[in-house]
Order: structure tokens, then sequence, then C-alpha cells
């Protein structure tokens, strides 16, 4: 079962970008991952190709020495893109062993507890907002935004995620200088911002009604002065949590100590070392795992290292299909699963690019029991050049 080649495709699907990993080895077998460039995370592929060398000729069984293999070549400079690249081969390398042996990859990550997943649309309304050219529905006001609430109840889903927005007399506007969309290096929310804000998540609630769970995305958006007076202004909106990154595990839990809804963050991060001073500062309810980003065997270790700390998990995944598969099986057997993202609203070219799609049943993703990760890219749609 050695590893005979690892190479990097790629596929544009309308504002979207999809990267992938294909493992083969010599008997034939091919594994597949996903893996993201976004946010200008620019070297992910190169770092693929060039580690990989470290990969060829391994057995794909041994995937934990593998992993140890490909952390020592990189060891002066595990942060970043490194992980991303090494969860990219981790990931693909799981595939392959559970196909190689006929499993989804569930059973070798250790089983399920759990058939089903619960799972919340994740940026509600901010696509159809940003983009409403691409969507058949877009949102250009607060009426569209109830209209949205009812359409995810009416969906079945149970729970939703949207970001900062406001209305304005140009339409909905967002708020994130964190990503240089605002020209707000202060990352301080004025008032028109918290009060339009208050307004917008009212709208979802009319809309969604009672019994639809509303979460909150603020991102690197503000420093702790500022994520203090936005949960103040929200203090009495119902809000299953309110989602923050911030590089400061101290500020995080002064934050967490003074709100009032549930805080989950840490979605950049790549390794266990770099979640541990989050969980000693008990800074996180929830922490956010990305398993492409990371690989599926690793994110259990900080998934276990949580549950010691008495925290529930959940993954970031607003990817493809495969990114989705590849976060339900890991999903299905953590014990300490708070819920699993995913985007709803998709590119249409999405059908062509792969094979199976999630299955979405009262907002619960089934867990497929086909082998390996259950789906993966078709080849015809595929490129090795970026472009």
């Amino acid at each position: 079962m050695n590893i005979s080649e690892i190479r990097t495709f790629h596929c544009p699907a309308d504002w979207r970008r999809y990267h992938f990993v294909r493992v083969t080895l010599e008997n034939g077998t091919i594994g597949w991952s996903e893996y993201d460039e976004g946010f200008d995370a620019v070297g992910v592929t190169t770092a693929i190709n060039h580690i990989s060398r470290a990969a060829a000729g391994q057995d794909a069984i041994n995937h934990e020495g593998i992993y140890a293999r490909l952390a020592a070549t990189s060891r002066q400079s595990l942060y970043g893109v490194l992980p991303r690249a090494i969860g990219a081969i981790e990931n693909a390398i799981l595939d392959a062993k559970a196909k190689h042996f006929g499993v989804p990859c569930y059973e070798i990550l250790g089983g399920k507890v759990r058939d089903a997943i619960r799972v919340y649309w994740s940026h509600c309304g901010t696509w159809r907002i940003s983009r409403p050219d691409t969507y058949r529905t877009p949102v250009r006001n607060l009426d569209d935004v109830r209209a949205l609430g009812r359409e995810v109840a009416d969906e079945g889903f149970t729970a939703l995620k949207t970001n900062i927005f406001r209305q304005t007399d140009d339409g909905l506007v967002g708020w994130s200088p964190g990503f240089n969309r605002n020209d707000d290096p202060s990352r301080t929310p004025p008032r028109y911002v918290l009060d339009g804000l208050v307004e917008y998540l009212q709208a979802f609630r009319e809309g969604c009604g009672p019994d639809v769970d509303i979460l909150l995305d603020l991102n690197y958006n503000a420093r702790t002065e500022g994520y203090l007076n936005i949960l103040r202004a929200l203090k009495d909106l119902d809000i299953f949590w309110v989602e923050i990154d911030t590089p400061y595990p101290t500020a995080l839990a002064t934050i967490r100590q003074q709100s009032p809804f549930t805080i989950s963050g840490c979605e950049s991060l790549t390794g266990l070392v770099e979640y541990l001073p989050y969980f000693q500062a008990e800074a996180l309810d929830v922490a956010i795992i990305d398993v492409p980003w990371i690989g599926a065997w690793q994110s259990l270790k900080i998934a276990s290292a949580a549950d010691a700390f008495q925290v529930n998990v959940a993954p970031h995944n607003y990817y493809g299909h495969l990114s989705t598969m590849m976060s339900a099986h890991f999903c299905s057997v953590v014990p300490n699963l708070k819920i699993m993202e995913t985007d709803i609203d998709r590119v249409e070219a999405d059908a062509t690019v792969f094979t199976y799609a999630p299955e979405f049943i009262d907002g619960m993703l089934r867990v497929p029991d086909r082998p390996g990760w259950g789906t993966e890219p078709n080849m015809e749609v595929l490129s090795e050049t970026m472009s």
C-alpha cells in the first residue's frame, strides 16, 4: 500500500475555486482531499507539491508515521501554510486507506457515535447580499432578510449563521474591517453599526420564528472593547453563539466572562499547541476546528484535548462538497460535537464538480456509508494549473 504519487488539482466554480490533493497507491487505489487557498493563503499548493516528496514511497496504512515525517521536515516553520499542506495530504491518505479496506473513513477514525449531524446554514444572507447576481433569490433589504429566515425554517433547517450587516438607503451593507472591507483600521463598531446589526438580526428572527437558532460570526472585526460593545448591544436578543477570532487567549477569556452568549472561536488555528492556551485560559465554550486545514486525524487530537477541558467542538466548513464530507466523518466520531457548519447556498457548478452531494434531511446531514469520504471530484473538470 505504498504511495506512488501525490498531485494537486484545481477547479474554478463561479466565484468559488476548489483545490484537491490526489494520492495514488501502488495498487491503483486513489484517495482525495479538498484544501483551501482562500483569504490569500498563498503557497499551500506549492507547499503540498514540495513536502509530498517526503511521503512518496511510504505505506499509507501508517498515516501517523507519514504525518510525523512531514511535520519533521517542516519543524522550524510548522505554522500557517505548512500545516495546511500536511493536513491536505493526511486527508487524502485517509481516504485512500479507507477505500483500500472498503470502509467509510469514520471506521478508521474510530467509528461513529452518531448517524446524522445537526448543521447550521452558514453565511445565511451573506452570500446573497454580497453576490446578488449569483443566487436566484438575492437579499437587498430587511424584508428579504425576513423572507430568507422563513426559507430556512421551511427547508427544515434548525439553525443559521450570518455576519454583520445593516440596512442603509443603499440597501444592506456589511461591516468587516478585519478583512479590509471597510476603511476602519480601528476596528471599533460605531453606534450606527450596532443599531443596524440589531435590526438585521431581529428581521431574521421575525422571519425564521422562535424555533430556529441564530448564530453570529464577528470574525476578526474588532478588538476586545469592540467585541464587548457588540455583545452589550445584542444582550436582549436570542443568539445561539457569537463567534470571535482573536490571537490573544486571555482577551477572549475576558470577553467570555462578560458575554451573555456562548462563545466560539479559533477557526484559523492549525495545531493542538495553538489551541492549548485557549483551553487553559477557559476562553471558549466551543472550539472551531478546520478539518481540511489540520487533517482529520490531527483534528481528533484537538477534539480530545477540548473534551478534557470540558469544551465542545464544531468544524469550520464553508468549502466544497468534499470538504463537507470530510468534516461530516470527523463530526460523526467526535462525542463533544456542538453543531456543524455548511454552506447551503451553492453555485451551480457544484453539481458537475463532485460525484455526490451531501444529503440534508430536517436540518441534519446524513453520514454516507460509501468507502472513503463518500464523494470525490470529477477528473473531467479538473486542471493541474491554478488559472
